[in-house]
């Protein structure tokens, strides 16, 4: 089974709560992270996972309110949090989304299941080198390096952040990079400060219709 995990917690050192500020009327920044991912014909369940933290039981709440499972784990661990959520669905093929990834394509997140799928790969990610926007971002594994990565990882940063151990280590793995035709890495439609907080909040405006894909967002760019 092919699973989409999204990653979400309420604590954030530059913007907190910025998952369940609104882009538009009764409409979160993880509003639009799931609904763009429910557009993916190759993924056969989504999960929120967030921490077990009081603070983030807003994000259980919300998420049940959309009919989407909710996974809680560990705060500091994501490597751990991933591994039992994983586990606990019994999915063979992880899709790893950050939940300050608003407008997320689903149709490069299918294209890059697809290649996963039809090589022997163990990780697959569009972001190494970077040739995507920042925001525009999906890294897939199968459960078996996930699970390689969290008997062996001992660094923090490859605990907190999920996939370092694997990519750190291609002599144990077999890796590949999606790149699109173009180097447009230098375009930002993620949230991690106010400015693109107000800038996810313009797009999520003047383009009425999901999903939201990247080629609306140049276009936009393009007009305005």
């Amino acid at each position: 089974m092919i699973g989409c995990i999204i990653q979400a917690r309420m604590g954030s050192s530059r913007l907190p709560g910025k998952v369940m500020m609104e882009l538009k009327k009764s409409k979160p920044s993880l509003y639009y992270v799931i609904k763009q991912h429910e557009f993916c014909n190759q993924i056969d369940k989504i999960v929120v996972a967030t921490t077990n933290l009081q603070d983030d039981d807003i994000i259980e709440k919300y998420v049940d309110e959309l009919n989407v499972e909710c996974f809680r784990g560990n705060p500091t661990n994501v490597l751990d949090r991933f591994y039992h959520c994983a586990k606990k669905y019994s999915f063979s093929t992880i899709v790893r989304i950050t939940a300050d990834n608003p407008f997320n394509d689903p149709n490069l997140v299918d294209n890059v299941i697809q290649k996963f799928n039809s090589h022997d790969f163990d990780y697959i990610t569009n972001s190494r080198p970077r040739t995507f926007p920042q925001g525009i971002s999906v890294e897939v594994f199968s459960f078996e390096a996930l699970e390689i990565s969290w008997k062996n990882a001992r660094l923090p940063s490859e605990k907190e952040h999920v996939t370092p151990y694997i990519y750190n280590n291609p002599d144990k793995f077999k890796i590949y990079n999606y790149s699109h035709h173009t180097d447009i890495s230098h375009l930002r439609f993620t949230i991690d400060r106010k400015n693109d907080y107000e800038l996810s909040k313009k797009i999520a405006l003047n383009i009425e219709k999901l999903p939201i894909t990247l080629n609306d967002i140049l276009n936009l760019f393009e007009k305005d």
